[in-house]
Parts: structure tokens; C-alpha cells; sequence
């Protein structure tokens, strides 16, 4: 029997858990894997048990940050080093930017010859591109999960990157027809504070398009943690609102929707791979808003950054305003045409997300793992 691959992995919020879940699904197809490290449901159902409670680490906005920063640094040392400590063949840092960095940094300083490998590459595209080349040398490589960061990272000097498409390519069955009626998703998003600046912003959208000819109802797709709790929430809505939680049924119910309205995040990627039409939001801390300026960020929706057209609608607010999202999504579920547009877009998504480009085609994460097992 070959050799176990003894892998550290980290993920810090639900969209990374399910690729890190499928990064060890995938190398264990290939070989014996011992694996250990942090993350949440999808990662236990593989049989890693984490070394806390991964939504520590589920924060954005220096309002989330601040008052976890103490904490969060505690976290740092401690899977730092465990990974010095355990020597693992390969340490793969899922998303969690700034705190994958942060350990990263203590490992290589510590021990430079174990591999740290960041799957999912930080949007220097969009903020900072001269934070690339910091990444070096404390990340051997990254894997990311855009067809186009490849070419990114080389025209910048970053590291060495290579595209390994996405999990929901495989999870998502694209839909070429839209229903003529059906639920509205709502996706709020699953940090904390992004759902106090957008759960209420949700409330009114279902309040003011329950009557509509194409709404049948509201669904709203959570983590398994936060069911119970936004159950709670939204109990006293004016409104009908299921929230349901897995995989499997986030999957059903974005086969069955007429549209949804979601936060800019992973999720419109989602979203677009099964075609489902959507109005994207966000409602932003001052600072994060600086930056969008500072940095003359064109679009903040995956969708329209991977076509660079405004394929969907982006209400992105500093100042809570929910008129305009509710007209935003009124005028799309209004128009056939406009519905359909959105279809044939996410299709070019499609297969640019399941092949690549020419110059840098979708490739097997588990092959990018595997080789530094080989070099030992």
C-alpha cells in the first residue's frame, strides 16, 4: 500500500470548506491521505476533525476584525505551529486570506522547507495587484479557482499559479430554462456582520415581491450553524421564508428558482454555473468603500468580473437603501429578455469555468499536491 499523504488544510468560512472537502476528496481517490487541520461541515464529513471551531475565522471588514484581532493572531501561532510541529508532506491554506498569510509567514520562517500550497488567490486583481508579490516566498505556489489569475499572477511576479477550476462546476447542473414562475432565493450571506447589514435589506425585498406573478415563495440557503438562528430571524417576517441548510438542497432549490438576490460573494458564482438569474448587492463599511474608489474597482460580482461586462446588476451601497435593490430585482424578473440575457452569459461562464484558457487550462489540484509528496 502506498505511502499516506499527510496533508494539513485550513478553510475559514463555508465556501472554502466545500473546496478543501473536495481537494481531499480528490487526493484520496489517488492515494492513502492522513489529514488534519481546520475547517467546518464539509471537512468533517471527510474525516477531518478540525482544531476549532472554523467560523472563528469568518470575518470581513476591520468592524469584524478589530474586536477578534487578539484571538485571531492566537489562532495564527497555533495552527503555525502544529504544522512545524507535525511536519506534514503538504499544508494547503484555503482562502482566508489574511490569516493563511499570517501562518504562512510563521511557517516558512520557522520551517522554509515545508510546502505551503493557497488554494483560491486573493482578488489582487481588484485591490492592491503589489500584494502579489508578497505572497512570495511563503506560499510555494497557489491554485486558483478563476480561469483568468494564472495570467494575473505571472504579468505581477506573484507565484507560481495554476487554475483548478471550481467545485461547483461539479456540484451545479446548469439549467438552460428558466421557469415561467418559481422561489426567490435570498442570500444574505453567513458572516455575521454581513447579515446584519443585509437581512434587513432581504425583509423588504420579500415583503415587496411576495405578490408578484413569477414569486411563488422565498428560500434562503444557509450554513448548517446558522439554520436555527435565522429560522429565528426571519420567523416574525411579514412573509413565508424557508431556510434550509446542505448542500444537496442549496442544489435543488437553485434548480427550481425563478431568480435570486444575493450578496457579491462566491455564491453569484454559484449561482451563475446553474444559471439562475440574479441582482447582486452590498452594503459596504466606510472603509471597504474607500477602497472599492481607491482602487477603481469596475465590478464587484464574480459574473460580470469573469465576462468584464455588467451581465447582472451590482446595488452596492454605503448608505442602506433597499429602494433600488427592489427595483433592481422587480425590472429583472420583469423582462424576459433581460432574464434570458443573463442565461446566455452564465453559459459562457460555463465553459470558460469547466476547460480554462488556451494558455491556462483546468488541471487536477490533487496532481499539484501529489508532486511535493514526490519530491520528498
Amino acid at each position: 500500500m502506498a505511502t499516506p499523504l499527510r496533508l494539513f488544510i485550513l478553510a475559514g468560512e463555508p465556501s472554502g470548506d466545500r473546496i478543501a472537502a473536495e481537494l481531499v476528496r480528490r487526493l484520496s481517490e489517488r492515494v492513502p491521505v492522513e489529514a488534519s487541520g481546520v475547517g467546518g461541515e464539509a471537512l468533517s464529513v471527510v474525516g477531518v476533525r478540525s482544531l476549532f471551531d472554523m467560523n472563528e475565522l469568518s470575518v470581513m471588514g476591520w468592524a469584524d476584525v478589530l474586536p477578534r484581532l487578539p484571538k485571531l493572531l492566537w489562532r495564527a501561532r497555533q495552527v503555525a505551529q502544529k504544522i512545524i510541529k507535525t511536519r506534514p508532506d503538504v499544508a494547503v491554506m484555503v482562502d482566508s486570506q489574511v490569516f493563511s498569510e499570517i501562518v504562512a509567514k510563521q511557517v516558512y520562517k520557522a520551517a522554509p522547507d515545508i510546502p505551503v500550497l493557497l488554494c483560491v488567490a486573493p482578488a489582487a486583481w481588484a485591490w492592491k495587484p503589489e500584494r502579489a508579490t508578497h505572497l512570495k516566498p511563503h506560499f510555494r505556489e497557489v491554485m486558483a479557482v478563476l480561469p483568468f489569475e494564472p495570467a494575473f499572477m505571472r504579468s505581477v511576479s506573484g507565484p507560481e499559479t495554476h487554475y483548478i477550476g471550481h467545485p461547483a462546476v461539479n456540484s451545479m447542473a446548469f439549467r438552460k430554462a428558466i421557469p415561467e414562475h418559481g422561489p426567490l432565493l435570498l442570500l444574505p450571506g453567513s458572516r455575521d456582520g454581513e447579515l446584519g447589514r443585509h437581512l434587513p435589506f432581504m425583509r423588504v425585498v420579500a415583503e415587496r415581491l411576495a405578490a408578484h406573478p413569477k414569486v411563488t415563495g422565498f428560500i434562503l440557503p444557509t450554513p448548517r450553524r446558522l439554520e436555527a438562528n435565522l429560522k429565528q430571524r426571519v420567523a416574525d417576517w411579514p412573509v413565508k421564508v424557508d431556510v434550509i441548510s446542505g448542500e444537496e438542497r442549496k442544489a435543488s432549490a437553485m434548480a427550481g428558482a425563478v431568480a435570486a438576490v444575493a450578496v457579491t460573494g462566491t455564491v453569484t458564482l454559484e449561482l451563475a454555473l446553474a444559471g439562475v438569474p440574479m441582482v447582486t448587492t452590498y452594503v459596504a463599511e466606510r472603509r471597504q468603500a474607500k477602497l472599492w474608489v481607491k482602487y477603481k474597482v469596475k465590478f464587484a460580482s464574480l459574473p460580470n468580473i469573469l465576462l468584464d461586462q455588467a451581465v447582472v446588476p451590482e446595488i452596492l451601497q454605503l448608505e442602506p437603501d433597499v429602494e433600488e435593490l427592489v427595483s433592481a430585482a422587480s425590472a429583472l424578473l420583469d423582462s424576459d429578455d433581460t432574464l434570458q440575457a443573463q442565461v446566455e452569459g452564465f453559459a459562457k461562464i460555463r465553459r470558460l469555468m469547466e476547460a480554462g484558457t488556451v494558455e491556462d487550462p483546468r488541471i487536477d489540484p490533487a496532481e499539484r499536491i501529489l508532486r511535493y509528496k514526490a519530491e520528498k
